[in-house]
């Protein structure tokens, strides 16, 4: 690579500020081992001129849809204007004109209800993305093609990268950088920017429902638990009996809480144990698979590729730290 990795952010009439500052914070914080930035973000709008926001004010840029063309990724953050209310399904002939300029090859990357964006364009196509949970039903109604995941806080299809709701934009962009450079550069960006490097389940936790009014009836003691005990064989019923509940009540309490099943939950954190051994460890691949609660390499390495699309040795050789 001769130069950092260039993101370019598409800034649309109705742009909403939050999500649209979401890449030049997370991936503006990207340095590696030399403090050298690991990404370029530019913005642009569809015709070089000024957008209005959803807030009081617009916002102006140097550059038009011109730059999609030097992008190695493309970000869409949320608009208003061309998000749930966009009816007929199709892009606009002046947006759809801009995409035009998008090399084939990159990466595009949604944010909210930029989902909306990519699915007119038919880049969406037979894939699984997600968006706002407000707006999964409409979603799906308006691009049928498209296998929407309404509880998830992003969807990696590889080329395309989808995020749900405003702040799980911050989620899917380290999400990048952790698929890109590491958690280890993924965990400081995190840290300076002083959000979680990843927060469990999706965002289904987040629509309103009864919960547990009392600490006793939460799965939260169960969850720290088993992060504990990851090593360690771990089964639906020794969680429920940890939370002191029936293995039916805990399955559903534990969705609601987390916005996932316990199943998945458990995949996820083993697999973020595998990382971290991985990258910070010369220990063997059986060791880290029993470390991590996967009990056999051959395991690992299923769940690994199936999950980042590399083995566990070529997730080592690309980001484990030099010495």
């Amino acid at each position: 690579m001769s130069g950092p990795h260039r993101v370019v952010v598409l800034a649309l009439d109705g742009v909403i500020p939050f999500e649209l500052g979401i890449p030049a914070r997370i991936f503006g914080r990207a340095i590696d081992a030399q403090d050298q930035p690991l990404y370029e973000i530019l913005t642009c709008t569809v015709d070089g001129r000024p957008v209005r926001t959803d807030a009081d004010f617009s916002i102006t840029v140097d550059h038009g849809s011109e730059l999609l063309a030097t992008a190695d990724t493309v970000v869409i953050p949320a608009s208003y204007e061309l998000g749930p209310a966009y009816e007929d399904g199709h892009l606009a002939p002046e947006l759809a004109a801009a995409f035009e300029h998008i090399r084939p090859g990159t990466r595009l990357v949604s944010i909210c209800t930029g989902s909306y964006i990519l699915a007119a364009a038919g880049l969406l196509d037979g894939l699984r993305a997600t968006t706002h949970w407000r707006n999964t039903d409409h979603f799906q109604r308006i691009y049928p093609k498209v296998k929407v995941d309404p509880d998830v806080l992003f969807v990696d299809e590889g080329h395309i990268l989808t995020s749900a709701g405003v702040a799980s934009g911050v989620d899917l962009c380290l999400h990048i950088v952790r698929r890109d450079h590491g958690m280890e550069v993924a965990n400081t960006v995190a840290r300076r920017c002083v959000v979680p490097p990843w927060r469990d389940g999706g965002q289904a936790q987040y629509i309103r429902r009864p919960l547990a009014d009392k600490p006793s009836e939460s799965t939260a003691v169960a969850r720290h638990w088993a992060l504990e005990h990851l090593g360690e064989a771990i089964t639906l019923t020794d969680l429920a009996n940890g939370a002191n509940m029936s293995v039916r009540t805990f399955s559903r309490r534990f969705r609601d809480e987390v916005g996932t099943t316990p199943g998945r939950w458990l995949a996820a954190r083993r697999i973020d144990r595998a990382r971290e051994l991985l990258e910070e460890t010369d220990l063997s691949i059986d060791a880290i698979a029993a470390r991590s609660g996967f009990g056999t390499a051959t395991s690992m390495r299923q769940h690994l590729s199936d999950t980042l699309g590399v083995s566990p040795s070529t997730y080592r050789r690309t980001f484990q730290a030099p010495g």
